[in-house]
């Protein structure tokens, strides 16, 4: 079952014709069947991890790893490879509003190599979220809840060993990230790897996962049965300040 790392690796974005260093120095391992939470605030580069963890950017410097190869140097085949390793969700939806649920899932499937049995890999998301009755829908026909379990959904239609979840419950009721958060344990039961960004602190809290926690783009805390934001065995959390620096 595969295993991903990150290895001294660091990250630069340009902005405003300037480098901006995103992340620094990231040593990590996550092994398969971990549920782990990514904390901080915005800008301390969760965001980046996730891409970096998925092979969408390569690092500056360092290396990023699926088992043992470097996921840098991943081409054609490959890239299929990746997408049926890796489920995402991103912080800001990405359904095509001009197709409707099913459609937009079956894209998914067929990006990911499964041709023939798309429409079955389909109707099987679907109904692990509770989905299934939206296939005909398009996305501007649902609630923000909804939308995010058909996210939810698409990620899953490859059946990828690992899940990468950017702010999945942002904006949500209680009830509704409750649900999420039901759901996500039930599969990382089955096996599934789970790493998720969150700024849901009660659910962090009351699910005691592994958390890792990011300051300026550097890993400060990597805490097993961790609470949010915790950086040390000792010390219950950190205090987040709300930035609007450069890094994602």
């Amino acid at each position: 079952m595969p295993t991903v790392r990150l290895e001294n690796v660091t990250k630069f974005f340009k902005f405003e014709r300037k480098k901006h260093m995103a992340v620094q120095d990231i040593n990590l391992t996550i092994e398969q069947g971990e549920f782990v939470f990514l904390n901080g605030s915005s800008g301390a580069g969760k965001s980046t991890v996730l891409r970096l963890l998925c092979g969408e950017i390569s690092p500056d410097r360092g290396t990023a790893y699926l088992d043992n190869t470097n996921i840098s140097h991943l081409f054609g085949p490959w890239q299929i490879r990746l997408r049926r390793t890796f489920g995402v969700v991103w912080q800001e939806p990405r359904l095509i509003r001009k197709m409707n649920i099913y459609n937009n899932l079956l894209q998914t499937a067929r990006a990911g190599g499964l041709r023939s049995k798309s429409p079955r890999a389909v109707a099987k998301a679907l109904a692990l979220v509770g989905m299934q009755h939206v296939e005909q829908c398009y996305p501007a026909e649902l609630t923000l809840s909804d939308i995010r379990h058909v996210e939810l959904a698409r990620a899953l239609v490859c059946s990828p060993p690992i899940l990468l979840l950017d702010e999945l419950t942002a904006n949500l009721d209680d009830d509704s990230i409750w649900d999420i958060f039901h759901l996500l344990m039930e599969l990382n039961n089955k096996g599934i790897t789970i790493v998720m960004i969150t700024h849901a602190s009660r659910y962090v809290n009351i699910m005691r996962k592994r958390v890792i926690t990011l300051v300026d783009g550097q890993l400060i805390g990597d805490i097993h049965n961790g609470r949010y934001a915790q950086t040390t065995a000792s010390q219950p959390k950190i205090i987040f300040k709300t930035s609007a620096g450069s890094r994602k």
